[in-house]
This record gives C-alpha cells, sequence and structure tokens, in this order.
C-alpha cells in the first residue's frame, strides 16, 4: 500500500498537489462554517434517568430559550436609569417570540441588595425555528445593550455559545498567528534552510483545514462543543508538523545515499512512511476509547479528533511526498557527520541509562509516581462562567451576579419530574430537602418541583441534593434533571465504562506494536513506561487548576474540580503522542539490530539517531500547545497543560532514560515473542525496509 501511495505521488505529483489544494479550500471555506454551530459543553448521556426527564419535558411542557441582562455599575434605582431600564423592558416585550420579561425593580430577587444592579431575564417561546430564535435572541440582546449604563452585560442560553464561538473563532485565529511563526524558527534551527522548514507548515496547514472540515461534517449530524474546534485544530497542526519534520529527516538521510530525488522520496516512505502510519494508528486507536462512552459528546470528539489524525497521516503519506517530487532536488541532503558525532548527546544519555539502569529506574519511577499522586483526588464538574477568560461578557456578567446577589441567584435547578400516580408522603419527603423548592403543574398530571441549591449547578451541594432526592423517592415514579443530575450521571457512566474503554485501548495499542515489533514485552514494557508519563501530567493538572496551585501564572484560578471534558481527552490524546514517540525510536533501535545483531548498541544507535527527532517533535507540539493556551478558556488551559507536561515527560524522562534503561535491563529478551507468535508476526506483522545499509550515490542522469 505504501508503495503504491509513493508511486502515486511521485508520478502524479501536480495532480496530488492540485487535489489537496481543492481539499484546502473546502477546509478554509466551508469548514470554517462549524463556528456557527458551536454549542456549550452539556454532557449528554442517552438512556439516563437525567435525559429521560429532560425529553419528558421537552415533550410535555416545551419551554423556549433564555438569556439573561445585567445593568451595574450605579445606582440603579436612579429615575433616569429606571425610566430607561423600564423603557428597554417593554421594548424587548414587543419583540416577536418573546415570551416574558419580569420588571426588575418590582420582581423580588431581581434588583441587588445594594442597589448597584439588577437582573433582566428574557424568556423565548417554545417551538421557534432556529432562524426565528436567532432574530429574536439579537434583537432582544441589541435593546438591552442599549441601556446607558457603566456595565450592561448580556449573555446565556443559546447567546452564550454565540460568543463562545465566536471566541473560539478568534483564539485559534491568534493561537496559528503565534505559533506558525514559532514552529517555522524551531523548523530553520533544525534544518537550516528555508525550503526546508516551509514543507512541514504546509503539511501542518492541510491539517487545519482537516480540523475545520471534519467538525463541519460531524456538525451535520451531532452537536459540536466549542471545545471541540481548539482541541482538533491544536492536534491537527501539531501532529502534521511531527510528521513531516520525521519524514523530512528521513528524506534528507537518504538524499546523502542518492541524487535520485525520486528514488530518495519512495526509499522515505518505505521506510519512515511506515513508521508514521503506524504512528497515526496507535493515536486513532487511542481514542477509540472514547468511543466506549455512550457520551454523544465524548464520542464525536473522539470520531472528530481521530479523523483529524487520519488526515495528517494522509498528507503526510500523499501530500509531503508529491512536494518533494517537484522541491526536494533543492533541499540540501544531512550532513554526512562521522558516526560517533552524529546525535553524540543522545548517544552518550543511552550508554549512562542503560549502564546505570537501576539508579535510573530507582530514582525517576518514584519521582514520577509521586506527580501522580494528586490525581487520586482528581474531581470532574461542568463549570461556569468561571472558565471563560475574564473578557468575554458571559464572564463579566457572572462576576457581576456574584458580586451583587446571594449564593446561587441565576442557577439553574435541580427538577425533579413526579410523573402521575407518585406517592404523595414522597413528594412532601423531596419538598422537605429544600426551602427552596418551587411548585408547578404539567398537562398531563405531572408536577415538576425545582429546588435551588445554595451554590454553583454543579457543585457539592447540587450533587449531594440530587442524590438525596433519588434515595427519598425510592421506586416511585420520579426523575431529577437539570445540570447536577446529568453531572451526577455522567461521573456514574465514567466510572463504569473507563475499565472498558483503558481495555479496548490498551489491546488495540499492543496489537499495534506487536505488529511493529513482533516482541510481546515491547508492547508491555512501553505501555507501563507510558502510563507513568501520563500519571505525572494529569497528577500537574489536578494540583493547578483543581487545587489552584501557581494557576494565576495561567491566567486561571483553582476552580476544586476539573473540566469533565479535559480527563477523558488528556488521557485518549496523550497516550497517542506517547506511542509516536515510541515508534519514532523503536523504529531506528530495530533497523540497526537487524544491522548489527548487537541488542545494548541497537538500543544505543536508535537513540542516537532518533534523539534529535523526538526532543524536536515534543518541542514543536510543546510550542503549538501553548499557542492555544493563550486565549484563556479554563478547559483548554487544562488540556494544553496537559498535553504539553505528558509530551515533554515522555520525551525526555521517559524515552530517554526509562526505554534505554528498561531495554538494557531485558536485554535480548525485549524482542522475545512465543513461536506461534513469531509466525503470526512474520506472516502479518509490519516489515519496514532499512535504509541505512551504505549505498552508492546514483546519477540521476549520464
Amino acid at each position: 500500500m505504501l508503495s503504491a501511495l509513493a508511486r502515486a505521488a511521485t508520478r502524479r505529483s501536480l495532480t496530488v498537489m492540485l487535489l489537496w489544494g481543492l481539499f484546502l479550500l473546502l477546509g478554509f471555506g466551508l469548514g470554517t462554517g462549524v463556528f456557527a454551530r458551536l454549542s456549550d459543553n452539556v454532557p449528554e448521556v442517552p438512556g439516563t434517568e437525567s435525559e429521560s426527564a429532560a425529553r419528558y419535558l421537552d415533550r410535555v411542557d416545551p419551554a423556549g430559550e433564555s438569556i439573561t441582562g445585567v445593568v451595574a455599575g450605579t445606582t440603579v434605582s436612579d429615575p433616569e436609569l429606571r425610566a430607561e431600564v423600564e423603557r428597554a423592558v417593554a421594548d424587548v416585550r414587543t419583540v416577536a417570540g418573546v415570551a416574558a420579561v419580569p420588571d426588575p425593580y418590582t420582581t423580588r430577587g431581581l434588583t441587588a441588595e445594594d442597589g448597584r444592579a439588577l437582573i433582566i431575564p428574557v424568556t423565548l417561546e417554545g417551538g421557534l425555528d432556529d432562524d426565528a430564535e436567532e432574530r429574536t435572541l439579537d434583537a432582544a440582546a441589541e435593546r438591552i445593550r442599549e441601556i446607558d449604563a457603566p456595565d450592561v452585560h448580556v449573555s446565556g442560553g443559546p447567546l452564550l455559545g454565540q460568543q463562545i464561538g465566536e471566541r473560539a473563532q478568534e483564539d485559534v485565529k491568534n493561537a496559528e498567528l503565534i505559533s506558525l511563526p514559532v514552529v517555522l524558527a524551531l523548523l530553520l534551527v533544525v534544518f537550516g534552510g528555508l525550503r526546508s522548514a516551509l514543507l512541514p507548515l504546509v503539511v501542518a496547514v492541510s491539517g487545519i483545514a482537516g480540523a475545520f472540515l471534519a467538525l463541519f461534517l460531524f456538525s451535520e449530524v451531532t452537536d459540536i462543543s466549542v471545545y471541540a474546534i481548539q482541541v482538533t485544530t491544536m492536534l491537527g497542526l501539531g501532529l502534521a508538523v511531527d510528521y513531516a519534520l520525521l519524514m523530512l529527516v528521513r528524506f534528507r538521510e537518504e538524499r546523502r545515499h542518492t541524487e535520485d530525488v525520486v528514488e530518495a522520496v519512495h526509499r522515505t516512505v518505505a521506510a519512515a512512511g511506515r513508521t508514521v502510519l503506524f504512528s497515526g494508528l496507535t493515536v486513532a486507536v487511542s481514542l477509540t476509547g472514547l468511543l466506549v462512552f455512550p457520551s454523544v459528546f465524548l464520542r464525536s470528539m473522539g470520531l472528530a479528533v481521530a479523523a483529524v489524525v487520519v488526515i495528517d497521516m494522509l498528507a503526510a503519506l500523499t501530500l509531503l511526498p508529491a512536494l518533494l517530487t517537484r522541491f526536494g532536488g533543492r533541499i540540501a541532503p544531512a550532513k554526512d557527520r562521522p558516526e560517533d558525532e552524529e546525535g553524540r548527546l543522545f548517544a552518550r544519555i543511552a550508554r549512562f541509562a542503560a549502564r546505570r539502569r537501576i539508579a535510573v529506574l530507582a530514582v525517576a519511577v518514584p519521582v514520577l509516581l509521586v506527580l501522580a499522586v494528586p490525581a487520586a483526588g482528581m474531581k470532574i464538574a461542568l463549570g461556569d462562567a468561571r472558565q471563560l477568560p475574564t473578557d468575554t461578557e458571559a464572564r463579566q456578567l457572572h462576576d457581576i451576579v456574584g458580586g451583587h446577589f446571594p449564593p446561587g441567584t441565576g442557577v439553574t435547578p435541580v427538577t425533579v419530574v413526579v410523573r402521575p400516580g407518585a406517592d404523595g408522603a414522597t413528594v412532601d419527603g423531596i419538598r422537605a430537602l429544600s426551602p427552596a423548592t418551587a411548585v408547578r403543574e404539567l398537562p398531563g398530571g405531572a408536577t415538576v418541583l425545582e429546588i435551588r441549591p445554595p451554590g454553583a449547578a454543579d457543585g457539592e451541594e447540587a450533587t449531594g441534593l440530587v442524590e438525596r432526592v433519588r434515595e427519598v423517592r425510592g421506586d416511585e415514579p420520579v426523575e431529577v434533571t437539570g445540570p447536577a443530575a446529568r453531572l451526577v450521571d455522567f461521573r456514574e457512566m465514567l466510572a463504569e465504562r473507563a475499565p472498558w474503554a483503558a481495555v479496548t485501548v490498551l489491546a488495540g495499542i499492543f496489537v499495534l506494536l506487536f505488529a511493529f515489533t513482533g516482541s510481546v514485552l515491547l508492547p508491555l514494557r512501553t505501555i507501563a513506561t507510558t502510563l507513568l508519563s501520563l500519571g505525572a501530567a494529569l497528577g500537574a493538572v489536578v494540583w493547578v487548576f483543581q487545587d489552584g496551585h501557581l494557576a494565576g501564572l495561567l491566567g486561571a484560578e483553582g476552580l476544586g474540580a476539573l473540566s469533565l471534558t479535559a480527563p477523558p481527552l488528556i488521557v485518549a490524546i496523550a497516550f497517542g503522542l506517547a506511542m509516536d514517540y515510541e515508534l519514532f525510536i523503536l523504529a531506528r533501535m530495530r533497523e540497526a539490530r537487524e544491522r548489527t545483531g548487537d541488542d545494548a548498541e541497537a538500543v544505543v544507535d536508535g537513540l542516537r539517531r532518533s534523539g534529535r527527532v523526538v526532543t524536536c517533535a515534543a518541542l514543536l507540539l510543546a510550542v503549538v500547545f501553548a499557542a492555544f493556551m493563550t486565549g484563556g478558556f479554563s478547559p483548554i488551559l487544562q488540556i494544553g497543560l496537559g498535553l504539553t507536561l505528558a509530551v515533554l515527560i515522555d520525551a525526555t524522562v521517559v524515552r530517554m532514560l526509562l526505554v534505554p534503561a528498561t531495554m538494557s535491563l531485558l536485554g535480548r529478551r525485549a524482542w522475545w515473542a512465543p513461536a506461534p507468535l513469531r509466525r503470526v508476526h512474520e506472516r502479518f506483522g509490519l516489515h519496514e525496509e532499512s535504509a541505512e545499509a551504505p549505498r552508492p550515490r546514483v546519477p540521476t542522469g549520464v
């Protein structure tokens, strides 16, 4: 298959480039439409009690969306301001599609006790189509913003998703403007020439276009979280650069052995291309663990990110060879250094780790385990507007309400749906749980109890209230929904499905690594060392964002819990990226082992030849992740920091120290497999062409 791809890319290079050009136009033309379709982060899990109750309410009592306006920064009882607010309220009531706008001066709880702020809630009619709803929202929000006061903000409901989508688009653009020049500068240092440095960026731009297009297509069939666009874009950019870097380094090495550019491209695809193929597959397999969870959000994220990985892989295996065919003759071959000078630093590190293997393991493993300790106390939550950057309208509205109104103001209540036939004593017991309980009757005889928790909608008080309601109701036809109930159900789903997701991913990774190496011990060793770096990264994220240590340096604050999106994505993506670097190193080790037959020297030679690539790849990914962290969205900060630390720890401590130490400890046994499995590998495994044997330089013509 790879040979066919290489032939197609070299024989039809212009056609391949034109096809990718069309893909870029689709990605940046059609694909960017996804920004208008982003939604907020609701953890819907089909089949759970909270979803069942929510669907029941939508069916028997369809309610319209709502937004919230806030006026603050002055004395709201001022006669002129009051007259202006009342005119605005009257005007909003006349907007087509608006169902209700209570008077903030006469409705209890809408004017702050200090007299410095008021809330204007706007409820829309139910059953509006998307276009009508958007027109209603825009008209109502625009009229409220016309109120002349120091602080006037409108957000909430669909307007929140719209605002976050606009900010996400701006942040992605800024991250690209930051990361691409820095990546180019690093590539110039690596390759020493502009032509070589620009080619990975062309592949990277293809990865970005692929991210946009993949998300746009998925948005046709499912909701796309606002954070999905940033995660897929930063991964699409980072992996594209990594894969192109690996291919280009190999191409320059092959150019030392032949002047025929086409032959050098074929050899590059045959060697490094297979590593890229398996690397992309391992990342995709890592993301399949997200498909085990019934959450629509996690499944859509897993599929979208996996699609971006495949696009990056295809770009590296088709577009880059086509570009090299056209322009590779102008790229200088790698410098022909004596073997003892090439990768001297990494060879020294490998020899040190192999010689002091027990000491290295005795120090590195406990340190990584200590760093992972905070992860044992990890908590997840939906989060509120505090997760947003401080200059967003939703965050400013949240801070004003929190600063002027009692705790719980504006918090979505715990909603209890009492179906017909429920025991009255049970209902009374539920009402007795909180004095802040509102009751309303539904068509068909059902009753809704709305209990407002004292803290955040997803705080410990709210989730504890959900659990107490479910204890009191027993077997009665009573269901609980709302953000807190959804969070409780989401946590239970994670706890139930996480072991199955882990088994799925680890089994898939084991099979792929066995196909790549022919060993049963190397996959086990790889999984164990990768889990160490992953645990350390997760522990650091918990320590910073959950516990609040040093969070201010990143423009965030300790929220007492991580975003529910962060841990699954960090685990799935970081595990796949770690496999990337493992494959880079193992490919070189295997080549050296097949060439020399010396297991100990193969470890040193493998690290000597791959260490520079792995280090550069890790730095490039870290730059990309750091650039996307500048936007200020707390979930992206958490994911970005987790992936950055996982990549850097894995590329340094794990791959540079633990890999040679454990390989030296295992010796020849590292490549062992039972005879039946050896026969399976000989028939179905990956047999990569070695490109290291000395070859004469082949002239392009006579």
